[in-house]
């Protein structure tokens, strides 16, 4: 449904640390980034530090694809120093199977890990 997104951020070195180290474990790696024009993206995600406005109160989930890629995501943030907005588990009251945990980047947005557990 989308080609790409990117969100703007505060602080351009901690929201690229914050995303290397909780998307690694789920396989994505930092695959550009141009440090003078403020910009980094891991596959179709983007952050960016333009001076144009910081993203606020904005939830990403990302594809895990398994539940130990979710637990790995979580834990990898929580050692790494960042907030927790819901450790791994099943949330039922979004269907049976949805596995999901949650961390805050450093601007406060929720960014979560999900495998859905489908056949």
């Amino acid at each position: 449904m989308f080609d790409h997104v990117t969100i703007r951020v505060t602080d351009f070195e901690a929201s690229k640390r914050f995303y290397t180290t909780v998307l690694t474990p789920l396989g994505a790696s930092l695959g550009f980034y141009d440090d003078e024009k403020r910009i980094a993206a891991w596959g179709d995600f983007a952050i960016a530090a333009d001076g144009k406005p910081v993203a606020q109160n904005v939830h990403v989930a990302f594809s895990a694809r398994d539940n130990a890629a979710v637990d790995a995501f979580w834990r990898a943030g929580i050692d790494a120093g960042y907030a927790d907005n819901g450790s791994p588990g099943e949330r039922l009251v979004y269907h049976a199977g949805y596995y999901g945990a949650f961390l805050f980047d450093p601007d406060g947005n929720n960014i979560e890990a999900v495998c859905h557990n489908r056949s």
